[in-house]
């Protein structure tokens, strides 16, 4: 059986789904979509800890359906702009990963891991998925992934 590990970035899923859709996505149909492609071994959603009630519940139920919730602050600068992405950390993780497993999934339409992608097909030998809006995922991204997932109404709550 294949064994696949998915990494999730919530924020970019939040905001392209709701900016195509203005609909969330549903992550236990997606779990259940991954399971009947392999053995989900590592399964991590990147996060932003916003300490609210909401977003805990969201934790919370991201970590029923078996994921690993990574946390990182919140950080509102004085000019009023804010930082919270987790891209290095997607980045590591996915390199540390990607020798154990047989795909890598990458939820996301960051085309900032255009070339992670590429690396750990080449250098691990593992098939690549995207899963993305496909209006707002990075033609670079789609293009250096194995297989491109078009997040839709089956994807939708």
């Amino acid at each position: 059986m294949n064994k696949i590990a998915v990494f999730v970035d919530v924020q970019n899923i939040y905001y392209t789904t709701r900016q195509a859709y203005q609909r969330q996505f549903n992550y236990r149909r997606f779990w259940q979509e991954l399971s009947f492609q392999g053995d989900i071994v590592i399964a991590n959603a990147y996060a932003i800890a916003r300490n609210d009630d909401q977003q805990r519940k969201f934790q919370d139920a991201l970590r029923h359906i078996g994921f690993d919730v990574k946390l990182k602050p919140f950080i509102q600068r004085a000019d009023g702009s804010a930082k919270g992405d987790w891209d290095v950390g997607i980045t590591i993780d996915v390199l540390e990963s990607a020798s154990a497993v047989d795909a890598i999934v990458l939820l996301s339409g960051d085309g900032d891991f255009d070339r992670l992608l590429s690396h750990v097909a080449i250098k691990h030998d593992c098939q690549t998925h995207v899963y993305g809006v496909p209006s707002l995922t990075a033609q670079s991204l789609i293009n250096q992934s194995h297989h491109f997932h078009a997040i839709d109404d089956t994807l939708l709550l």
